[in-house]
């Protein structure tokens, strides 16, 4: 454990290029969602092109940039002292990036919905889900910076 420690400051800061890089996805396939569910006829050049762009994106970015944020965070979390459990953020913390893995998946779901033709929910329903990632990152940001 004590190599976390020395190694602390390259572990925060890939945590933190890792997160950026999820979030990113998380904000842009949403939108993407939108623009296809509105615009592209099942089985139309529109269609396949949206296609390509949410497989790669979420297979590309978004899952190795997520898998990437729990590897560093585990490791932070595991590097003593870093954490005070007895603290009510860290527990905030994990139950919003717990509820943003689930909105990954969820997203994941839908672009299989996509890929079969089988997409019955609207613009609105993927506008709605947009705030969702940006609410937990709120959350996220503030329970770790003022460590309530």
């Amino acid at each position: 454990m004590d190599i976390l420690s020395t190694v602390y400051p390259w572990i925060k800061a890939l945590h933190i290029v890792s997160v950026i890089s999820w979030m990113a996805g998380m904000f842009y396939l949403p939108r993407l969602f939108v623009y296809h569910a509105e615009k592209a006829e099942v089985g139309s050049e529109l269609d396949k092109t949206f296609q390509i762009m949410e497989h790669k994106l979420l297979y590309l970015i978004m899952r190795p940039a997520m898998i990437a944020s729990w590897v560093f965070g585990l490791l932070l979390v595991l590097t003593p002292g870093v954490i005070d459990w007895s603290s009510i953020w860290p527990w905030i913390k994990a139950a919003s990036v717990i509820g943003m893995t689930y909105v990954h998946y969820w997203l994941a779901l839908r672009r299989r919905e996509f890929a079969r033709g089988l997409n019955t929910r609207s613009g609105r329903t993927y506008r709605m889900i947009n705030e969702v990632p940006t609410v937990l990152m709120l959350v996220i940001v503030f329970a770790v910076i003022l460590k309530f």
